[in-house]
């Protein structure tokens, strides 16, 4: 009776449709996590800025003109990802402010090395939009696109 039990196991082709499954959810699943991965990294450069916008809207309203960044506020202007938040253009006459976030070289997703995104305000700090600056749009935070 011993040649009558019948062996368990999977089979060489079970094995194989195993394998071509797996392979298929990551060929499929890592482009979508490095997206994913760039979304998040892009996420704290518009984070900084946000929290700029108070300082600076108050600072405005007050002094009658815009501040130099990093001395004027004491601002966090570089963080993990981001390299320098930077005051790239202001008009104090018209309340005009743009503020560029820039990238670090190394340690963020491919597609976001040295990339910028943007933040302006044309009424005093009254209102902001953030924009891509040279980064694609489709890695900004939903509330800047």
């Amino acid at each position: 009776m011993v040649g009558s039990m019948k062996e368990g196991g999977f089979t060489l082709i079970e094995l194989m449709i195993v394998i071509a499954i797996i392979g298929i959810l990551a060929a499929i699943g890592l482009p979508m996590y490095n997206d994913y991965l760039a979304r998040a990294q892009m996420a704290e450069p518009v984070g900084l800025m946000d929290g700029l916008k108070s300082p600076l809207s108050e600072w405005y309203g007050t002094q009658g003109s815009w501040p130099t960044l990093g001395t004027d506020l004491q601002a966090t202007s570089a963080g993990k990802y981001t390299s320098s938040i930077a005051i790239s253009s202001s008009d104090a006459s018209t309340g005009a402010l743009t503020l560029t976030a820039t990238m670090h070289t190394t340690g963020v997703n491919t597609n976001l090395t040295s990339k910028t995104v943007i933040l302006r305000t044309t009424d005093g700090g009254g209102s902001w939009t953030c924009t891509a600056g040279s980064v694609n749009s489709r890695y900004l935070p939903y509330a800047c696109r």
